[in-house]
């Protein structure tokens, strides 16, 4: 059982090498990397317990997951650095928490950049002069000069635009997305006692999952184009509606650094509608702006996401 265990999560890292129209399953698998990995753990535990000479085996063989794992929780000390721009991305589900509650708090941040998802009608922050054109359900409100933007989104019911914004005297492209959402009736999805309901569950679930990813494969694909062909450094924020180590984080991340792989502390789970823990929202930079800090902030509950908050240190 450990061994097939242990195959799964080497599973989980073909995301960076197969596409989802080619073999989704292996994406399926990003979404039990948690439970995988804490079982592989148990095991262990057990195995060491047991003295047996196999948990030398698993033991070294879980060293392959340090990084992986990293995507989830982290733990980073404080870098010292005085950073000079600060984000927040959210997920705002619309503002059906109370518009007004929202604004106050995202003001209270005292972000440079404000980004959301889910807007609804509207992204309209008091003391945020620059704004985005109205892109549907992505927004930006920034307290510096929007230079040039433009919609990338060309397929799925997600949407996703890049906007270059003058920070300084230094230009930045900001790329933000919210690829197609999975659209789940929550009653179908919480576990029922009764076996034969939860097997008509599992099937629901796999009828929504396996076309998603497929059409997160071509809306990554017109986000890349994006990041590829920047003449500026990249600052990639939004909901992804994927999980760490899954396809769609392997590919937009290629090239940038997980913002909260580098200095974020805790864990980096951001919605927290379900029980079970999911990061879908994410901070992606290019290796010329460093990551001073990155957090959760989970002492609100303003949408079924937790606002993201870092900051960074542009030279």
């Amino acid at each position: 059982m450990h061994l097939a265990i242990i195959v799964l999560l080497l599973g989980t890292l073909l995301n960076d090498y197969v596409l989802p129209r080619t073999f989704p399953w292996f994406n399926l698998l990003s979404l039990m990397f948690p439970v995988l990995m804490i079982l592989n753990i148990v095991l262990c535990i057990f195995w060491v317990a047991m003295w047996k000479k196999r948990a030398v085996f698993f033991l070294l063989i879980s060293f392959i997951f340090f990084k992986p794992v990293q995507r989830w929780v982290n733990f980073t000390t404080e870098s010292g650095v005085k950073p000079n721009l600060k984000i927040v991305t959210m997920n705002i589900k619309n503002g059906s928490m109370g518009r007004e509650k929202l604004y106050d708090y995202l003001i209270s941040t005292k972000a440079d950049i404000i980004i959301g998802q889910e807007c609804g009608s509207e992204l309209n922050i008091p003391g945020y002069p620059y704004k985005t054109d109205e892109y549907q359900i992505v927004a930006l409100n920034s307290k510096y000069r929007i230079v040039k933007q433009e919609k990338l989104a060309k397929s799925g019911n997600g949407n996703s635009f890049y906007a270059d914004i003058n920070i300084n005297g230094k230009i930045i492209r900001i790329v933000i997305v919210y690829l197609n959402p999975f659209s789940f009736d929550k009653q179908k999805v919480r576990p029922a006692e009764d076996l034969e309901e939860n097997k008509v569950k599992m099937k629901y679930v796999l009828k929504r999952l396996i076309p998603t990813f497929k059409i997160h494969q071509d809306e990554v694909s017109d986000v890349r184009e994006a990041i590829d062909h920047s003449p500026y450094p990249v600052i990639l924020a939004g909901d992804f509606n994927s999980v760490p180590n899954s396809y769609e984080y392997y590919t937009l991340g290629k090239g940038l650094t997980d913002a909260f792989v580098t200095a974020g502390k805790g864990s980096a789970t951001s919605f927290h509608d379900y029980k079970f823990p999911i990061r879908i929202d994410y901070i992606f930079v290019s290796e010329t702006i460093k990551p001073v800090s990155y957090r959760v902030d989970r002492s609100i509950k303003l949408s079924d996401h937790f606002p993201v908050i870092a900051e960074f240190k542009i030279d």
